[in-house]
């Protein structure tokens, strides 16, 4: 566990979740400000640090300088779910940013690493980025997909409905 002062990261961990939940509260540039503040009680180039950082610049619209800072994070070793947040969060960037084909390939290969409760919002964020690269049925047949577990009803023909989208088969009753 690290110190900065007389702070420990369970700490520093609750003033972050502070300033995240304050966000909408906070004019755009102060809340980057106390972001960068907060980033910097980590070691120099923490990866988490980095990634908070790029959270704040492309939760405020500068999807341009938080892709470097994103990649960074990763290159440095962000680990757990935090890594997987900021995967997910790199590929919206690169999205928006125009580089759709990019995140298709960022959120393919995030969705065959492994599995936890992030893997909707992989899925999610990987139909945006299909649709961007014109990939639209596919998009709706992975969104299905993801979509059909939470349902009350329907649930198999969801999913069927969907999966039949790229899957064709002549002799399959989706229902």
């Amino acid at each position: 566990m690290w110190k900065s002062g007389l702070m420990t990261k369970t700490d520093w961990e609750q003033r972050l979740a502070d300033l995240w939940a304050s966000m909408d509260a906070l004019p755009e540039a102060d809340f980057v400000t106390r972001m960068g503040q907060l980033a910097d009680e980590r070691p120099p180039g923490d990866a988490v640090g980095l990634c908070e950082r790029a959270g704040s610049l492309d939760s405020t619209g500068r999807s341009d300088l938080a892709v470097p800072l994103y990649r960074e994070a990763l290159d440095r070793g962000l680990a757990g779910a935090r890594r997987r947040r900021a995967v997910i969060q790199l590929a919206s960037s690169l999205r928006n940013l125009d580089r759709a084909p990019e995140s298709v390939e960022l959120l393919t290969a995030e969705l065959e690493s492994g599995s936890d409760e992030l893997d909707d919002a992989v899925r999610a964020f990987l139909a945006l980025a299909l649709v961007s690269v014109g990939r639209a049925t596919e998009a709706v047949s992975l969104a299905l997909a993801a979509l059909a577990p939470h349902l009350p009803l329907y649930q198999r023909s969801v999913a069927n409905y969907g999966r039949l989208l790229v899957e064709p088969d002549d002799d399959a009753e989706p229902g």
